[in-house]
């Protein structure tokens, strides 16, 4: 197949579509090259976003093979290759107890074998997991464990050199008592229900903490800690009644720009911005669920790629007892829109992972028109509409001042 190179001139550069040779769905047209780039934080100001569903509704579901399949708590860690998923479930197992696992994807379109890293071990579930790259190597998490021995629910802290071996231990580890973290100066701590809203951030030496605390519920708290285990309680990051699931930072003109990550088990999820990590403005909403599939929202972890923010992972299921969920994604892409000859507008329908678009041409609609690209905010054209030529079943990739938007 020739390659096609159309220009589509930018302010600071261009933005070129070259058609590209292989499959696309019969009826489809399929555009690489669509991921976020680099933070706008201008973007999360004014909270609008192209973010674009996955095709694959649910993009993670539990294993078959046992009785118990609810899968539902993700985080994603950005590791040499692609990225490192764990996420907390009954992944197809015969009892009904939360376990750790995770799964490799170089692109988050195919997914290796799954592992059990965390059992429950004396708890009934440890679930909720929210990790880490570790600087030196290996991998720090921070996870929900049920009960304590005061019938509640409480942070434990877990690291692994390689990924095998967790706390010590080759994997499966069964989680322990001494695993639970204590946070100095946090009032009634022992009393404390710390449920689903464990987040960690590593910020040289210092690892901060972020939680809740359903007996004491309308804020976000903050704490700080050397180890991993001994936190020292810092204040309020946050007041809102929202659970919160992830925090990551970005770096912005020289100045940072933290990005917080919430849910309440409804059907959308929030965010919060903050200069510096310690005080967060007013959350703002992020997304809407789409459709009975994913009605109740119980979980999100962001997914970035250095300085990039590409997607939000979230856990949700169709019944309010939340206990038959799947991972779900969401895409800030690019928006490309196919204008037929004919008038017929046909807008994006769906993702592949992160960097790859489907817009779906209808039965009877003329293949020949035009592309134009719009920037993540949806609206923002990146240059004027090129023509194109039987565009349906065809494969082009997006090209940004002569670099593709890759990982």
């Amino acid at each position: 197949m020739s390659v096609v190179a159309l220009c589509l001139s930018v302010g600071l550069g261009a933005v070129t579509l070259e058609q590209i040779p292989g499959q696309a769905e019969i009826g489809c047209i399929e555009i690489h090259g669509v991921a976020a780039g680099e933070f706008n934080v201008e973007l999360w100001r004014e909270g609008t976003f192209n973010f674009v569903k996955d095709k694959r509704h649910p993009l993670l579901e539990p294993r078959q093979a046992g009785v118990y399949r609810n899968i539902y708590a993700p985080s994603a860690v950005r590791m040499d290759g692609g990225w490192r998923l764990f996420y907390g479930a009954w992944d197809g197992i015969d009892v009904g107890y939360d376990w750790i696992y995770s799964v490799f994807t170089k692109d988050f379109i195919d997914f290796g074998a799954r592992e059990t890293i965390i059992e429950n071990g004396v708890f009934r579930h440890v679930c909720n997991v929210n990790a880490l790259a570790l600087p030196s190597g290996g991998f720090e998490m921070m996870c929900t464990v049920y009960p304590d021995k005061n019938d509640r629910n409480k942070p434990a802290y877990f690291t692994s050199p390689d990924g095998s071996a967790w706390n010590g231990r080759e994997a499966p580890y069964p989680a322990d008592y001494s695993d639970i973290i204590t946070i100095e100066g946090y009032p009634d701590y022992d009393n404390a229900d710390i449920n689903g809203m464990n987040v960690i951030f590593r910020d040289g030496d210092t690892l901060r903490l972020y939680f809740n605390d359903f007996k004491n519920f309308g804020n976000v708290f903050r704490a700080t800690s050397t180890d991993g285990k001994r936190f020292e309680y810092n204040g309020v990051a946050l007041e809102c009644s929202l659970v919160v699931n992830d925090v990551k930072r970005f770096d912005v003109d020289g100045k940072h720009c933290w990005l917080m990550g919430l849910h309440l088990n409804r059907e959308g999820l929030w965010y919060s911005m903050s200069p510096d990590g310690d005080a967060f403005e007013p959350e703002q909403p992020l997304l809407t669920h789409a459709g009975p599939e994913d009605r109740y929202i119980v979980a999100l972890g962001w997914v970035t790629d250095g300085n990039r923010l590409l997607g939000v992972l979230y856990g949700a299921g169709a019944v309010p007892e939340l206990n038959r969920n799947r991972i779900f994604a969401r895409w800030l892409q690019k928006r490309v829109v196919f204008t037929s000859d004919d008038g017929t507008v046909c807008e994006p329908t769906s993702a592949v992972g992160p960097n790859r678009q489907l817009i779906h041409v209808p039965d009877g609609v003329d293949p020949n028109g035009t592309l134009q690209v719009f920037a993540e905010d949806g609206v923002t054209a990146l240059g004027a509409p090129t023509p194109v030529k039987n565009a349906a079943t065809t494969l082009f990739r997006v090209v940004a001042s002569n670099k593709a938007e890759d990982f």
